[in-house]
């Protein structure tokens, strides 16, 4: 895993985060770790409508059917 990891002053990393007081007068190590990758936005303002997405499997027949008893009673229903 790449990280970065580097020593500062305090005041200097101030201009990006807030630190507590105890610590904008002293030397500080920053240590820079992904936690998730990076994914583009997603697009805003578009919807997508049923049928949009190409190449799915169409459903069978026997997806419209309905449940044989014991599914049902594995359900509650």
């Amino acid at each position: 895993m790449d990280y970065v990891r580097k020593t500062v002053s305090g005041a200097e990393l101030n201009n990006f985060i807030n630190l507590p007081l105890s610590l904008r007068n002293r030397r500080v190590e920053i240590i820079v770790l992904p936690v998730e990758t990076a994914m583009p936005e997603k697009q805003k303002g578009k919807v997508c409508r049923i049928g949009c997405y190409p190449n799915l499997p169409e459903l069978p027949g026997s997806f419209f059917e309905p449940l044989p008893e014991e599914d049902l009673k594995a359900w509650g229903l």
